[in-house]
């Protein structure tokens, strides 16, 4: 933005302009503005030439924006533009900084000292936080401290030229005067003359109006008064105070004379970062009139310093005294502004105090010796009695992740968790009573206790744990982190998962369970499906002889039965199941699923219609539709098959072969589209005149038999000239259709012309013989594959390979001879 600025300035020093009327501040913020509003450096000069900018001050500001390069200037340009927007015309209430030559002080003011160095910790260590608590209070647009304006006014207000006083009799007498105070603070009242009231107070001013009006009015005093006087504000007056030192606008400014002076460094831009909140000056008359602790508001809420200001009222904002970083496990961490005597005690309040996993018996501290840093542990008991110094930075540890305290009990017992070692527990036995004892699983001949060694490693004791609560074997003392494992029975030997399949509801693994038998097991997963055998239920079982010395050759045990309504009926009745073993529900034989296939075409009775047997062929098909239509063109009936499981996998794995195979053809191959049904060709005539032959296909679920109407065209496609729709004549042949559609192409493959029939047979065309065509064919003439013909410059290394390679025989030759 900086350099965009400075090029307008640039441009507006070429264009000449003349007449300067506006000031630098001004210029600026026009020239701002603009850019913010997308206008072009040259509608942004002509604008300015046109309110008199001179050419002198386009080059003033210019080397001010070249030169202007200091941390400083870069950090007050920005906000002396932002104010300068908020400048209202004088007379009115403004908070416009003025210089003693009626300038704005932007223009004058000083550049904002650099802000200080912070102190640093030791490597390793977090650095404090850059913010200064509170000042940003000074600067924020949400909080402006803007006096109000609209209340009655305060009985201590001094008058003061420029303030307009009304003066309200009733009674006896009526009338009402206002006036404004003059600059030599008098007011001009008829038939009286000059009433001087600069400096009084709002209730003193009343008693002297009183007093010289009892001249003109009568019954306006005494005891008894028959009328009655008021005075009060009209249009208040502007003061003029100065605010001076470390704000961000020093300077001149006219404000409220309700004003106060929180609202005065406010309207300076608040507090540089080296200025002090807690040792601000209000001087009145020359003399030192309060000192202002900005926190004794921030923290305590108390606006006793918050004076109201009145007209030459001097704010001066001193550089601080003591600034402390403060970091690590407090509320608040970041800067603090102390006092002489404040304490590290003072800080941590400031700070918020500690967080609730602070390590609060000690603290660390850094501190700047002049030529080194010095690290200091100071204790809880130093904090009242450690005095704080500029640059310190102190730093609050954690709490370290570890009980002092702590055992742990785990596994088969009613309440295992975290217990306090103390007086009431302080061995094996206490803690377990404590956690409500073992469980009725738990193993108690043996527990394992893992305690800690002074080196941190990891020690396991075997307990008997059995002995211990039953008295026999003596207890064992717990020490800190000490963590008791009572194992479960049912951890200790291995028990596999039942497993079901076939003819059930939820097929899977089920966890094992003593006593489970093949009924509880069929249960459990949800009951057999209607295609279930009741005849036939094998049980698989895993061989197993711990005592075993030689291999064998049995790889597992079979068991078969019988199931009526949940119960074994066959086998024995009393088996149960053991881990690991397979039950499997085998289907029916007997269990059929509908098998539907459709006809459609010229047919009595089209539609779905259900296979009555696996052997059931196209005619019986079509004897069951009511036969065919006289309609019915019986050479063009069709079969569309859908495609079982199989035939999907050895299609996939063709395409699959057939990518690895293609090389540079894989992407076509990629983006073949295949569908899940395929023609079947059929001869449908011969079919329905010889039942039972092989004309006569056996049919399958979800075929699709066509029988179309007549068809009386041949279409022609491919490689012709143009491609055309034919009426058939039965005497005509290949040429004569070929002939209709305009020829073959010049890139045609005449030997290679074949003919696609309407039953979804197909033929390839005879060169000398004569073509079977039938209505409703389609002629496919194909393209030949495009050669890629020889260039020139091949042509030309052609002949000069050859007669290179001529050259080299005949020296050849010459050689031998």
């Amino acid at each position: 933005m900086k350099k965009y600025i400075l090029t307008t300035l640039f441009t507006l020093f070429a264009a000449g302009l003349a007449c300067a009327q506006m000031s630098d501040a001004a210029v600026v913020r026009y020239a701002k503005e603009g850019m913010q509003q997308g206008k072009s450096r040259q509608q942004i000069g002509k604008e300015l030439m046109l309110r008199g900018v001179t050419r002198d001050q386009i080059e003033r500001l210019r080397d001010r924006y070249e030169g202007d390069e200091t941390p400083q200037t870069t950090r007050i340009a920005p906000a002396v533009i932002d104010r300068e927007r908020q400048v209202e015309p004088v007379g009115e209430l403004s908070g416009s900084p003025v210089t003693a030559e009626g300038t704005p002080a932007a223009e004058t003011a000083a550049p904002a000292p650099q802000q200080p160095q912070q102190p640093q910790g030791t490597q390793g260590t977090q650095q404090p936080q850059e913010t200064i608590y509170g000042h940003s209070v000074f600067s924020s647009p949400a909080l402006t401290f803007e006096p109000n304006v609209n209340q009655a006014t305060p009985a201590d207000y001094r008058l003061g030229p420029g303030d307009e006083v009304i003066i309200d009799i009733w009674g006896a007498n009526e009338d009402s005067v206002r006036r404004t105070i003059t600059p030599e603070g008098n007011i001009m009242v008829e038939q009286l003359g000059p009433v001087f009231l600069n400096g009084l107070t709002i209730a003193e001013a009343e008693q002297k109006i009183r007093r010289i009006f009892a001249r003109k009015y009568a019954g306006v005093s005494g005891d008894e008064p028959e009328s009655e006087i008021g005075l009060t504000l009209g249009r208040i007056r502007t003061i003029q105070i100065n605010l001076m030192g470390e704000v961000t606008t020093p300077g001149t400014y006219r404000l409220s004379p309700f004003s106060t002076v929180f609202h005065a460094l406010y309207k300076a831009g608040g507090i540089t970062p080296i200025g002090t909140l807690r040792n601000i000056d209000v001087l009145r008359g020359g003399k030192r009139l309060t000192t202002v602790d900005v926190y004794d508001y921030l923290f305590r809420g108390d606006l006793t310093g918050d004076i109201r200001l009145q007209e030459g009222d001097v704010i001066i904002v001193h550089p601080y005294d003591r600034l402390v970083a403060i970091d690590g496990n407090v509320k608040r961490p970041m800067r603090y502004e102390l006092k002489q005597n404040e304490t590290l005690a003072a800080l941590l309040a400031y700070a918020g105090g500690f967080t609730g996993d602070a390590y609060t018996a000690d603290v660390r501290l850094i501190r700047r010796s002049g030529r080194e840093r010095t690290i200091h542990t100071i204790d809880a008991a130093s904090f009242e009695r450690c005095p704080m110094e500029d640059g310190d930075a102190v730093t609050v540890g954690a709490t370290l992740e570890r009980f002092a305290n702590m055992v742990e009990v785990r596994g088969a017992i009613y309440r295992p968790g975290l217990y306090e070692l103390g007086t009431d527990i302080q061995s094996i036995g206490d803690l377990v009573r404590r956690a409500d004892g073992v469980t009725e699983d738990a193993f108690r001949a043996r527990a394992l206790l893992y305690r800690e060694q002074e080196d941190l490693t990891l020690e396991m004791i075997a307990v008997n744990l059995g002995g211990i609560l039953d008295g026999t074997t003596p207890d064992i003392a717990l020490r800190r982190n000490d963590i008791l494992v009572i194992a479960n029975i049912r951890e200790l030997e291995e028990k596999g998962d039942l497993t079901i399949g076939g003819e059930v509801m939820r097929p899977g693994s089920y966890p094992y369970a003593e006593n489970t038998t093949i009924e509880d097991l069929i249960i459990r997963a949800g009951g057999l499906l209607d295609g279930a055998s009741t005849a036939k239920v094998d049980v698989s079982r895993r061989l197993k002889d711990p005592r075993g010395t030689a291999p064998t050759r049995e790889l597992s045990r079979i068991f078969t039965f019988a199931v009526k309504d949940g119960y074994v009926v066959e086998g024995n009745p009393d088996f149960v199941l053991e881990p690991y073993d397979i039950v499997d529900v085998r289907k029916s034989p007997a269990y059929q699923i509908q098998q539907q296939v459709t006809l459609a075409g010229e047919v009595v009775f089209p539609g779905n219609y259900t296979l009555v047997r696996k052997t059931e062929r196209i005619s019986d098909l079509v004897k069951r539709a009511g036969g065919i239509t006289a309609d019915a063109y019986l050479r063009g009936g069709r079969l569309l098959r859908r495609m079982n499981e199989e035939e999907r996998a050895v299609r996939e794995e063709t395409l699959r072969m057939a990518r690895q195979d293609s090389g540079s053809d894989s992407l076509s191959l990629g983006k073949l589209q295949v569908g899940d049904t395929y023609p079947v060709g059929i001869e449908l005539d011969k079919a329905l005149e010889n039942p039972g032959s092989d004309y006569d296909m056996v049919l399958r679920e979800g075929d699709r038999l066509v029988v179309p109407e007549y068809v009386s065209t041949v279409k022609v496609t491919g490689e012709v000239m143009r491609p055309n729709t034919v009426l058939y004549k039965s005497n005509e042949g290949l040429k004569y259709y070929i002939d209709q559609a305009g020829g073959y192409g010049s890139d045609a493959k005449r030997g290679r012309a074949y003919i696609v029939y309407m039953n979804g047979t197909i033929a390839r065309t005879k060169r000398w013989g004569r073509n079977r065509l039938e209505p409703g064919c389609e002629i496919i003439v194909p393209t030949k594959r495009a050669r890629r013909r020889t260039s020139l410059a091949e042509i030309l290394g052609i002949t000069t390979s050859a007669a290179t390679l001529g050259t080299a025989a005949a020296a050849i030759a010459n050689s031998t001879k």
